[in-house]
């Protein structure tokens, strides 16, 4: 193998993490913001209003993060999905 494609194939590998570092630091982001931000810490402003006759704080603490939780998971994979296809890390 040449220099060049070593430093390619390092470039590649870097730039594959950054992007999976992002992706994993916004998603983190939006599960803390749901989970402790929508079901502690705005819970009292929330309870405002409601959702299926419960108060909408209540409903985020109990039901709505583990939906949230749920579609994190399945963006996360198709984001990955993505990304190791523009890096060729898909096994192809």
């Amino acid at each position: 193998m040449s220099k060049d494609s070593d430093k390619d194939r390092e470039a590649a590998r870097r730039a594959y993490w950054r992007e999976n570092l992002t992706l994993m630091g916004i998603l983190l982001a939006i599960w803390f913001t749901v989970s402790f931000g929508f079901g502690i810490l705005l819970r009292d402003w929330l309870d405002r209003f409601s959702i299926g006759g419960a108060p909408l704080g209540f409903w985020f603490a109990q039901q709505g993060a583990i939906y949230v939780f749920v579609v994190l998971i399945f963006v996360y994979a198709a984001r990955m999905t993505r990304i190791e296809r523009k890096y060729r890390f898909d096994g192809e």
